[in-house]
C-alpha cells in the first residue's frame, strides 16, 4: 500500500482506508483543509442521520394514537388488539397505542428511549476519550440503524406488545447516545476557537437538516404503512456509518496532517506553553483521559450541563409532540392530516437551523456564549407564548410564529452543544494534560438528555388534559434555563467592562466563559 503513496508520517498506516484511496487517485496526501472539508461533511451526515432516525417517531405518533372511537376506550388494549390482522390504514391506528392510554403510553416510549441515551451518553463520552472514535461511531451508528428498523418491523410482524416496543427503543437510545460525543469531539480536534461558534453554529444545522429530511421521509411513506418509515431511515443511518468508517479523520495526529496557523493547539507555537493534542493516535505518546468527576469542576461545565436540562426539555418537547400537537390543534377552523403536519412542523426545524447559526454567529462577534445563550433562552417565552395562543389563526400565521419560535428554543441549544463544549473542553485550566472533549460534551449533553426524557414523559399526560399547560410548562423550563447561566452572564459582562477601560477600546472577542 505504501508504493500508491507519497512518503508519509509514520501514522499513515493508521489512516482510514478511504483516505489512502482518495490519496492514491491524487497521488499525493490531502491538505490540511482538504481534511477539514472531509470531517465537516462526514460528521454533517452522520449526526443529521442520527435525527432523521430520532424524528421518525413525532410524525408516526399521530398514526399510532389517532382519535380513538369513544366505544373501545374502555376496553383494555390487550382485549381489542390480540390476534389483529395487519389490515392497517391510516386513521385506525395501531394497538396498543389507540386506546385511551395511548398517549402516555407513548410518552412513556419517549422516555425510556432518552433515559438510556442520557445513561448512555455519559458512558459513551467517558469511552469516547479512550476509544478509536471512528470505529466507536461506526458501531453506534449501525445500532441505531438495527433498532430503528426493528421498530418498523412490528409493522409487518403484526406486533402488538408494548414491550416489545419500548425495549426496541430503549436499546435505540443507548446506540444513539455514541453519536454527539463523538462527533463533536472529532470536530474540536480539527477547529481552534477563533471562529468555533460560526462554524459550529452552521455545522449543528445538521440537526435541522435531519430533522427535516426525517420528518419528509416518515410522512411519505406512511401512505405505504408506517414501518417502513422506521425501516428506510434505519437503512441509511447504517449506511452513513459505513462511510463514517470509511473515511473520518478523527484527529490531526491520527493521519500524520500538519495543523495551520491558528487552528489548534500546537506544542510548537512560539510563545505559547507546550500543549498536547486532545486526541493521540495509538503511535503517540498518550496523554491520562480526564475523569469524569474533574471534568464536572471545569468552570462553567456545571451551570452550562444544568441549563441544557431545562433547553433541552423544552427542544425535545417540540421535537417528539410538535406533530402530533399540530394534527390535533384547529387551524384556522381545520385539522391538518398527519402528513401534513409533519412536513408543516419541519418549519420549526428551519427557525432552528437559522437559530443555531445566528447564536453562534453573535456568540463569536460578543465574545460571550452564556449571555447570548440566555438572551435566546429569555425571547423564548414570550415567542412561545404567541404561538400557542395565535397559532391557530390562520396557517401562515402558524408557519411564521412556528419559525421564530424555532429560531430562539434551539438557537441556546445548538450553542451550548456545540460550540460551548468544545470550549471548555479545552479549556485553560486542563493546561493539555489530558483529553476531556468527549468527556465534557457527554456530561453536558448527557444532563440535557435527562430533561429531553423528563419533558416528553410530562407531555404525554399533561397533554391529556391542556396543551396550554405544557406550554406553561416550557416557558417556565425556559426561564430557569436562562437563570441558571446568570453567574456566567455577569462575569462576562464584568470582563468585557474592565478589558475596555483597560483598553481604552473595543472589547475583545475572545469567549470570557473559558476564563470564568
Amino acid at each position: 500500500m505504501d508504493s500508491m503513496l507519497e512518503p508519509l508520517p509514520a501514522t499513515n498506516y493508521r489512516k482510514p482506508l478511504g483516505i489512502r484511496f482518495l490519496e492514491h487517485i491524487k497521488q499525493k496526501t490531502l491538505s490540511y483543509k482538504a481534511y477539514q472539508a472531509i470531517v465537516l461533511i462526514v460528521t454533517f451526515f452522520a449526526y443529521a442521520s442520527y435525527h432523521a432516525n430520532r424524528k421518525t417517531t413525532s410524525v408516526v405518533k399521530s398514526v399510532l394514537d389517532p382519535e380513538s372511537d369513544v366505544s373501545l376506550k374502555f376496553l383494555p388494549w390487550w382485549r381489542k388488539n390480540l390476534g389483529r390482522p395487519v389490515s392497517w390504514a391510516l386513521g385506525s391506528g395501531w394497538a396498543p397505542f389507540d386506546g385511551p392510554d395511548g398517549t402516555a403510553l407513548l410518552g412513556d416510549i419517549d422516555v425510556g428511549f432518552l433515559g438510556a441515551y442520557a445513561i448512555g451518553t455519559y458512558f459513551s463520552g467517558h469511552l469516547g476519550d479512550r476509544l478509536n472514535l471512528r470505529i466507536f461511531l461506526t458501531v453506534g451508528m449501525v445500532g441505531t440503524g438495527l433498532f430503528t428498523s426493528l421498530y418498523g418491523v412490528g409493522y409487518w410482524a403484526n406486533i402488538h406488545i408494548f414491550y416489545y416496543f419500548l425495549i426496541d427503543q430503549m436499546f435505540a437510545g443507548l446506540f444513539q447516545s455514541t453519536g454527539w460525543p463523538l462527533v463533536v469531539a472529532v470536530v474540536g480536534n480539527w477547529f481552534g476557537k477563533s471562529r468555533r461558534g460560526l462554524i459550529m453554529g452552521i455545522w449543528n444545522a445538521h440537526a435541522s437538516v435531519g430533522n427535516i429530511a426525517g420528518s419528509v421521509i416518515a410522512s411519505v411513506l406512511l401512505a405505504y404503512g408506517w414501518g417502513w418509515s422506521f425501516v428506510v431511515p434505519g437503512l441509511m443511518i447504517a449506511f452513513v456509518g459505513l462511510v463514517v468508517f470509511l473515511l473520518l479523520p478523527v484527529s490531526p495526529e491520527s493521519v500524520g496532517a500538519v495543523a495551520e496557523e491558528d487552528q489548534v493547539h500546537s506544542p510548537r507555537k512560539n510563545g505559547e506553553e507546550v500543549t498536547e493534542p486532545l486526541l493521540q493516535s495509538d503511535t503517540e505518546v498518550k496523554k491520562k483521559a480526564i475523569g469524569f468527576i474533574e471534568a464536572w469542576k471545569i468552570p462553567g461545565v456545571a451551570p452550562f450541563a444544568l441549563s441544557l436540562f431545562f433547553v433541552k426539555l423544552v427542544v425535545y418537547t417540540f421535537l417528539y409532540w410538535l406533530p402530533f400537537y399540530i394534527s390535533h390543534t384547529e387551524i384556522d377552523g381545520k385539522y391538518l392530516s398527519s402528513e401534513a403536519a409533519g412536513n408543516l412542523s419541519t418549519v420549526s426545524d428551519v427557525g432552528g437551523l437559522v437559530g443555531g447559526i445566528l447564536a453562534g454567529h453573535i456568540s463569536d462577534r460578543l465574545g460571550a456564549r452564556a449571555l447570548t445563550a440566555a438572551s435566546f433562552m429569555y425571547c423564548a417565552i414570550p415567542a412561545l407564548f404567541l404561538y400557542r395562543s395565535y397559532g391557530s389563526v390562520s396557517l401562515p400565521v402558524n408557519v411564521v410564529l412556528m419559525f421564530i419560535t424555532g429560531m430562539f428554543v434551539n438557537g441556546p441549544y445548538a450553542l451550548i452543544t456545540t460550540a460551548v463544549s468544545a470550549d471548555l473542553g479545552t479549556h485553560s485550566s486542563l493546561e493539555g494534560d489530558s483529553r476531556a472533549l468527549a468527556t465534557v460534551t457527554a456530561i453536558i449533553d448527557g444532563t440535557g438528555a435527562v430533561g429531553a426524557a423528563l419533558g416528553p414523559l410530562l407531555i404525554g399526560y399533561i397533554s391529556a388534559k391542556s396543551w396550554s399547560a405544557v406550554f406553561t410548562m416550557s416557558m417556565a423550563s425556559s426561564l430557569v434555563a436562562g437563570l441558571l447561566l446568570t453567574r456566567l452572564v455577569v462575569a462576562e459582562v464584568a470582563a468585557k467592562i474592565a478589558e475596555s477601560r483597560r483598553q481604552g477600546g473595543p472589547t475583545s472577542r475572545s469567549p470570557a466563559l473559558l476564563e470564568v
